[in-house]
């Protein structure tokens, strides 16, 4: 990078940190340093909510993946707007009356203390491993531009996020985020203009699209119902609608967020503007990824996009046959052009059977470099069998770094270090209201003040953030860091909001029943996600449904037993 883009950069980041820092000072209580004293209002609650779930994952990952298999990951979120009107009719209400600081407060005022501390720990256990994976993603970027390992990047990134959280506290989260997203939308919005006038002269956004569309970009949408395909409308709207809703209804990551905001009126605000911009930014965020792959098809893409490792390969003794491996691949790229230039033609006298014709020669041609990129994986781990050899979170940086002009490639690095930031530095701030609120206050230390309360908070973030440093440290052996993210949380979620559920709508259920169902439905989600019974997104479905039918059946035969 430039000094130009270092400066951006790094003044980006400052800004922000002390912004949130200066914001946030005097939280001197644990109400204040957790639920910022319930005083945000709605614009803040939105984009608070939003910078959670958009992490740099969102702005590494998403790219990468409309570049390497389309736009069909969209259909994940249709089940958003849905659940964002659920949450807002239900959840967001009962949390206020109650005055809780975390969601499963409520579930010991239901039913009893073993089915919070159990809800509790799943939600620890699935937040922090996902907490650790997006300290990862912006580590991925100073690697790359500084070629160092990623172990010390994020170390680096891990430890500029806990000691503004520990210091501000969730009021600290909320205000960076505000600033963070603003920044955010800009930077994508540019970022979609310059790649569609990087493409070569006669080639307009329309073609590029049409282009990547021959080619397998632009799935979209897709109708058909299939158990085993993790992206149609239907897993979509049903796995979707059942994932955001324990996401945003049960995750303390989330609850935190709209829990601050000055009223339910406020709260509820933030959450239904989050489900109506939601969809439309992942849409971009992926259509950037399809036009970025429209761009390649013009201009060379590298043979492996990270270069880390690449440089390992090009220094070690298998040079001799890495250099063999980049003629073919360039010969193949050339071969490559020349079908793309018929298609061009064919799309330009709109000759439907050349059209057809030469979109399977370059789904061929598309094959073939994907062969050959194959032998260079293998060539890697032969020299170094722990190496990273996907590089699908890679794709969108490299270009990133090698194209946009200077100025904007600061900004667009920023923005991903923003991002995962934002959703780190709330993941952190909710595991410590999580582990004080429903652990140590409840279970260790039931008489303390106020203070020690607010020191434990303080020291529980700097224990869970060196947990997801260590995590991060595993992170680049998990393939595909935004699908990795919500598979994990598939195994979880499901189990969480069927609890909840029971808890709202199932009065004569009791906490024996909701407990041993919740154990057995775990059991069988992770059984079911083992062996890919099916596909990811409908083990949420299926864990909800299991201990809802599991607690009402319990229930029957622990007649005796009389609900809280």
């Amino acid at each position: 990078m430039s000094s130009i883009d270092w400066a951006v950069l790094i003044i980006t980041l400052l800004v922000i940190v002390l912004y949130g820092i200066y914001k946030s000072r005097g939280a001197q209580n644990i109400q204040g340093y957790l639920l910022g004293n319930q005083s945000m209002p709605w614009y803040s609650v939105c984009l608070s909510v939003m910078a959670t779930q958009a992490s740099a994952i969102t702005f590494l990952s998403a790219p990468g993946l409309a570049y390497s298999s389309g736009m069909s990951f969209v259909q994940f979120y249709f089940g958003l707007p849905l659940a964002m009107i659920v949450l807002c009719i239900t959840f967001v209400p009962i949390f206020h009356r109650l005055k809780v600081y975390t969601a499963y407060e409520y579930l010991e005022q239901r039913f009893d203390l073993k089915t919070r501390a159990l809800t509790a720990f799943l939600f620890l256990v699935q937040r922090g491993l996902s907490t650790g994976i997006t300290i990862y993603a912006p580590s991925i970027i100073l690697s790359t531009i500084l070629n160092i390992n990623t172990v010390y990047t994020t170390l680096f990134i891990g430890g500029l996020v806990i000691f503004y959280t520990v210091y501000g506290g969730t009021k600290a989260v909320s205000y960076t985020q505000m600033l963070q997203m603003s920044i955010i939308f800009c930077g994508l919005f540019a970022a979609g203009v310059v790649v569609v006038q990087l493409l070569p002269e006669g080639v307009g956004f329309g073609k590029a699209i049409s282009i990547a569309g021959k080619m397998g970009r632009t799935n979209a949408i897709d109708f058909k119902f299939d158990w085993n395909n993790q992206y149609t409308v239907w897993s979509g709207l049903i796995g979707g609608f059942f994932l955001q809703l324990s996401y945003f209804g049960t995750d303390q990551s989330q609850v935190g967020r709209y829990l601050t905001g000055a009223s339910v009126g406020q709260s509820r605000m933030g959450l239904l503007m989050n489900g109506l911009v939601k969809i439309p930014m992942q849409f971009l965020i992926l259509l950037i990824g399809v036009l970025v792959f429209a761009f390649y098809q013009y201009n060379k893409p590298p043979v492996f996009f990270n270069s880390f490792e690449l440089n390992k390969l090009e220094n070690s003794s298998y040079k001799k046959e890495l250099n063999e491996i980049k003629s073919e691949y360039d010969q193949a790229f050339t071969e490559k052009q020349q079908e793309l230039a018929k298609l061009d033609r064919a799309l330009d006298a709109k000759d439907q059977a050349g059209i057809d014709r030469q979109r399977l020669a370059l789904k061929q041609a598309d094959e073939k470099a994907k062969s050959i990129r194959e032998k260079t994986t293998g060539l890697m781990l032969k020299n170094d069998p722990k190496a990273d050899v996907n590089d699908n979170n890679y794709i969108f940086l490299s270009f990133v770094t090698k194209y946009l002009p200077t100025g904007l490639i600061g900004l667009l690095i920023a923005i991903i270090f923003l991002a995962s930031m934002g959703s780190t530095a709330s993941a952190l701030n909710s595991l410590a209201s999580t582990t004080v609120i429903d652990i140590y206050k409840r279970l260790i230390k039931k008489d303390g003040s106020d203070q020690q309360y607010l020191q434990a908070s303080r020291w529980a973030t700097v224990f869970w953030g060196v947990i997801c440093i260590l995590m991060a440290l595993y992170a680049s052996k998990i393939g595909n860091l935004i699908e990795a993210v919500n598979i994990l949380g598939s195994y979880i979620y499901g189990t969480i909001l069927g609890v909840f559920l029971v808890a709202f709508y199932l009065k004569q259920v009791g906490g024996r029943a909701v407990f041993i169902a919740a154990l057995l439905t775990e059991l069988a989600v992770c059984i079911c996600g083992y062996y890919k019974v099916v596909a990811y997104l409908w083990l949420n479905v299926i864990g909800c449904l299991l201990v809802v039918l599991l607690s009402f059946a319990l229930q029957k035969l622990f007649k005796k037993e009389r609900p809280a």
